[in-house]
């Protein structure tokens, strides 16, 4: 049942539209819905609210203000300042000042409309740039260091300086964020809700309304997308309708239109990158010093975990025997930023890849052999993070030279400097650049996972476990994991929504880690299982209860006899009504938590990471130099995924994540005006990927022979390292830029990449050739 392509467990409901989401169930009768009234200022003292208005619409019920809550208004998950319906000050431009309850959707809507607020206008900081020059950030400072940075600086043939803006972007999952909360008249709470966490989602619910968490429980059915934004950004929104459950004793729910949720949702880090690099002559990096500073929003969320992810992949596949990495978290007048897929390490990856180009720029030297020139290889320190872990099982070289091979790396650099010698207007760029991403959450408590797996007398099985669905495959891996443990058809499995009453004190379905951590803990329960059919059958079989048996094809084998359809055997039905007639229990909870890991904060050493997961991505672009348009050409990658799980779930996950990373990097512009109002909030107006932009040619090879020892079944992680691999289209841009000039010095390149940006970046090549003739 492992190691092979098994299409998605929902895939059908997928594509029919029978797959149910939480704002597709049957509502339970008398649901009420809500709808926020939104402030237009980015930073506003509230002076009076004018409910008549409201109070005159038909259907209007009644609205949710901070003085309903009977617990704690706060939904902060690392500090208590996420203050979850404000009673004096609004911190960021469409915050929720209250949300008005309706019989439908159309009356509360109507009712918010004539909400009247009154407010008084304060100084916004809506830029790191602003917060820097206002001393304004979330906590202090921290730092990584390796070495005698300044005096290797110093000691260099060669420094640079420079800074790279790197913009955000938004989750644009397809489902937005909702919520149904239902009471059921005793004092406890059913949350519906599309989250990724949904045991921190049941500790907020509890904490808003002051009660314990055992009187709520939380449910995710599925979600249609998560990459992040689902992981604490459900908390508010599901908070707000059990508050309105709590004051009205009726289900309520709260389904955002796509506005709303880009407008109140907090994205992707945008960072400030400032660096000082040392290198030799031949490109080999001796020092560098970085700074990075993360916009965290209006208040802290993840962004402590998300800047520290940055800071330890600052580095991404080079080894850098003198680095210091400082890190702060701007305080804007923004949505509070948050958790998107690679968590800061795309951010901190790209502040490197920009060093290394411009390193092999001011010497002349090919981009790709500077990189390659870096990696990590051999033992010992050579092999050493910044941070003091080494890197067992380094691929690296592995998987570039099988990439180099496969993508016909060196004719194709031929080929493309023929075409950009006879062509004015347009250019070809190729670029191949690495990715190292380490795995496992930063916060060591939250590396562990449970299951619950109950076997019914016909011999069908219900499987339940703390990660969530979001469409990643993750169901699909578990049922297979299941499967093999056990020895059963798929058939045979139910696989059950996740919920805290079945899996207690989950871990949030992120990290990358969904698979390890929930494969190890289902396998353990499917384990338990066996070791108590196991004696059940040997007596059956007329056999030593200690005889070693084999559990496979829904059947139980004695497997010290020859051919298996000679061998005695006996169903696997049958073994479990046994079971149930001896009054052996028939449901087993599963645990799992990672060895090995350990992180020091105060001295910035440890090993947080499990393991490392490698990749490289060659991509080719052609770029219009009249209107600063490019075409992606062709792509070529190797990943590492281990002995993957479910190859066609891997591949899906590495082509989404690259071009998820390739919408970021080029397409995906967040834009706010003067006034903190965020404009790009739809679709017409936010562009992402769509199939135009995917290459026809599009090689994805998973590394093979590279089962990861301690992992379930010799998997590996797949969920983020693949959006970074689309750093290679930004350095493919580049490249076509530079053939617009004469072996340009540097080539300064916005992110995101956009038509405009390219278009600048070209005329800034060609003004210097000018300048130079």
């Amino acid at each position: 049942m492992i190691h092979q392509s098994k299409s998605h467990e929902s895939a059908i409901g997928h594509v029919t539209g029978k797959a149910v989401y939480t704002d597709e169930q049957r509502p339970p009768v008398g649901m009420l819905s809500l709808y926020p009234v939104m402030a237009p200022h980015a930073h506003a003292r509230i002076k009076t609210i004018d409910l008549s208005g409201a109070e005159e619409i038909d259907g209007y019920v009644t609205v949710i203000t901070a003085s309903d809550i009977p617990g704690i208004n706060n939904t902060g998950v690392i500090l208590a300042d996420e203050i979850l319906l404000p009673t004096e000050e609004i911190s960021y431009w469409g915050q929720a000042v209250l949300w008005v309850v309706g019989e439908t959707d159309i009356a509360a809507q109507r009712a918010a409309e004539q909400v009247k607020v009154e407010y008084e206008p304060l100084t916004a900081i809506l830029s790191i740039a602003d917060a820097i020059a206002a001393d304004r950030f979330h906590g202090q400072p921290t730092q990584i260091s390796r070495g005698a940075v300044e005096t290797a600086l110093a000691q260099s043939d060669h420094r640079l300086t420079g800074a790279l803006e790197i913009q955000g972007q938004d989750h644009f999952y397809l489902e937005t964020h909702t919520s149904w909360v239902i009471p059921d008249g005793e004092g406890h709470f059913q949350v519906y809700s599309s989250t990724q966490h949904p045991t921190e989602t049941q500790a907020i619910v509890a904490r808003v309304l002051g009660i314990a968490k055992n009187q709520v429980v939380v449910t995710c059915l599925r979600m249609g997308g998560g990459f992040g934004g689902k992981e604490t950004q459900a908390n508010p929104f599901a908070a707000v309708a059990a508050i309105a459950a709590y004051k009205t004793g009726q289900p309520v729910r709260v389904k955002l239109k796509r506005e709303q949720d880009m407008i109140l949702t907090g994205k992707r880090h945008a960072f400030l990158g400032q660096y000082e690099v040392g290198f030799t002559v031949e490109g080999q990096i001796t020092a560098l010093a970085v700074k990075l500073y993360a916009d965290g929003g209006w208040s802290l969320d993840l962004s402590p975990p998300v800047l520290l992810r940055a800071m330890v992949h600052v580095d991404n596949a080079y080894y850098i025997p003198h680095l210091t990495v400082q890190g702060w978290i701007a305080k804007t007048h923004k949505v509070s930023n948050t958790a998107f897929r690679g968590f800061g390490g795309p951010q901190g990856m790209v502040v490197i890849e920009e060093v290394i180009d411009r390193v092999a720029r001011a010497l002349q030297l090919p981009p790709e052999e500077v990189r390659e020139r870096n990696f990590y290889r051999g033992s010992g320190e050579r092999n050493t993070t910044h941070y003091g872990q080494e890197i067992v099982d380094n691929r690296l070289d592995r998987i570039w030279q099988e990439l180099l091979d496969r993508s016909n790396f060196s004719q194709r650099r031929s080929e493309i400097a023929q075409f950009n010698h006879t062509n004015v207007d347009k250019k070809r760029g190729l670029a191949i650049t690495p990715v190292k991403f380490g795995i496992s959450f930063n916060k060591v408590q939250y590396n562990q996972a449970g299951a619950f797996v109950l076997i019914y007398t016909d011999g069908s099985i219900q499987l339940n476990h703390g990660g969530t669905e979001m469409g990643q495959g993750l169901h699909t891996k578990m049922l297979q994991v299941a499967a093999k443990s056990l020895g059963v058809s798929l058939q045979r499995f139910r696989m059950m929504p996740t919920s805290t009453d079945k899996v207690p004190n989950t871990s949030a379905t992120a990290a990358s880690s969904g698979s390890d951590l929930n494969g190890q803990a289902v396998k353990d329960a499917c384990e338990a299982l066996k070791a108590r059919l196991k004696p059940i059958a040997a007596r059956l079989l007329e056999l030593p209860e200690d005889t070693t048996l084999e559990f496979a094809e829904d059947w139980i084998y004695y497997t010290e006899d020859n051919a298996r359809d000679n061998k005695r055997k006996i169903t696997f039905e049958a073994v479990v009504q046994k079971a149930y007639d001896d009054r052996i229990s028939l449901s087993a909870t599963g645990y799992y938590r990672t060895p090995t890991i350990f992180w020091n904060p105060e001295t910035g050493k440890g090993n947080p990471f499990y393991y490392f997961a490698y990749g490289a991505a060659v991509s080719e672009v052609e770029v219009d130099g009249l209107t600063g348009m490019f075409k992606l050409r062709q792509v070529d990658i190797v990943h590492d995924v281990g002995e993957s799980l479910n190859p066609l779930i891997d591949r899906g996950q590495i082509e989404g994540g690259f071009v998820q990373g390739m919408g970021w990097l080029t397409m995906e512009e967040l834009v706010w005006d003067d006034r903190g109002s965020l404009k790009t909030h739809a679709p017409s107006t936010y562009k992402i990927p769509t199939i135009r932009e995917v290459p026809e040619n599009f090689n994805v090879h998973l590394l093979q022979r590279a089962a990861q020892e301690g992992v379930i079944y010799g998997s590996k992680a797949v969920g983020e390292p693949p959006l970074m691999l689309a750093i290679s289209v930004r350095e493919a841009i580049r490249e076509a830029i530079a053939a617009f000039g004469h072996h340009p010095a540097r080539v300064a390149l916005a992110s995101p990449a956009t038509p405009e940006k390219i278009l600048t970046a070209i005329e800034q090549i060609t003004a210097e050739v000018e300048i130079v003739s």
